[in-house]
C-alpha cells in the first residue's frame, strides 16, 4: 500500500489537469449511507423497494410516500465534508485539479470549498416549484409538512435525477470534455455500475487512470493504478489533509 500511495502522490505532483470522478463511497465517511452497500438503503426493508420509491412515476403517483422516504432516508443536513472532500478542494486550490464530477447529491464538495463541481444526479440543495419555477432551499423542504408546496399552490420537486429521468445533457457534455482533456483521472468511491455515469470513464485518453475503492470493481483491469481503501484516508494521506 505504501508503494501505491507514493505512486499516487508522485503522479499528482506531476499532473496539472486532474479530474476526479466520485460516487457514494466519497460520502459514506461523512455518515451518508451508500445505496448499494451491505448496510445501504437497497438492503433495508420498506413497503416499496427504494428503486421504486425514488422513480419519477412513483413521485408523480404517490408524492406523499415519496417525500416520507426522501426526507427520512435521503436528506442528511448535518453531514460535514470529510478528508476526501477537503483533499480535492486543496488540489483544486493548488491548480492541479480542474473538476470534480460526482454522482452524489449532498453538496459536500462545495461545502469543502470545491468550485468546479459537476453534479450528474442533481442536488438536494436545489428545489423548484413544478408550476412556477420558484426556488426552495433544503431547509424549506425539511421544514415542510408532507409534500412541500409553493406559495402558488404547486408542488416543490427536488432537483435530483430520479429513476426514469435522464441526466442533464449540459452537465454530461461538460463532464466528457473535462475527462477527455485530463492528464490524470482519479475515480473514487464508486463500484462503476450506474450508467450512463459509469460510462464516462471511457472518454479518458491518458495513461494515469487511478481507481480508489474499498472493493474491487469491474473496471480494475483498465486502471493504471488500483488502491483498495477508504477514499478519505487515501486522498488525505497523499495530500496531507486530515
Amino acid at each position: 500500500m505504501d508503494e501505491k500511495l507514493e505512486t499516487l502522490r508522485q503522479w499528482i505532483a506531476e499532473s496539472h489537469n486532474i479530474v476526479f470522478f466520485g460516487g457514494a463511497g466519497v460520502s459514506t465517511e461523512s455518515g451518508i449511507p451508500d445505496f448499494r452497500s451491505v448496510d445501504g438503503l437497497y438492503n433495508q426493508q420498506y413497503a416499496y423497494p427504494p428503486e421504486t420509491i425514488i422513480s419519477h412515476s412513483f413521485y408523480v403517483r404517490y408524492p406523499e410516500e415519496f417525500y416520507r422516504f426522501y426526507k427520512d432516508r435521503m436528506l442528511f443536513a448535518d453531514a460535514k465534508p470529510n478528508a476526501a472532500h477537503r483533499a480535492l478542494a486543496k488540489l483544486e486550490a493548488d491548480g492541479r485539479l480542474k473538476a470534480v464530477i460526482t454522482q452524489n447529491i449532498d453538496g459536500l464538495h462545495q461545502m469543502a470549498g470545491s468550485r468546479e463541481v459537476l453534479e450528474l444526479h442533481g442536488s438536494v440543495h436545489r428545489n423548484y416549484c413544478t408550476r412556477c419555477g420558484k426556488f426552495y432551499s433544503l431547509d424549506d423542504v425539511i421544514r415542510s409538512e408532507g409534500v412541500p408546496r409553493c406559495d402558488c399552490g404547486g408542488t416543490v420537486k427536488p432537483d435530483v435525477v430520479l429513476y426514469e429521468e435522464g441526466l442533464d445533457s449540459n452537465t454530461l457534455e461538460k463532464s466528457v470534455r473535462y475527462i477527455r482533456q485530463a492528464d490524470m483521472l482519479i475515480i473514487g468511491g464508486t463500484s462503476l455500475v450506474v450508467y450512463p455515469a459509469a460510462g464516462l470513464i471511457d472518454y479518458y485518453r491518458g495513461s494515469r487512470l487511478v481507481l480508489i475503492n474499498k472493493d474491487a470493481t469491474a473496471r480494475d483491469s483498465q486502471a493504471d493504478l488500483v488502491i483498495n481503501g477508504r477514499i478519505g484516508e487515501v486522498l488525505g494521506a497523499v495530500t496531507g489533509v486530515q
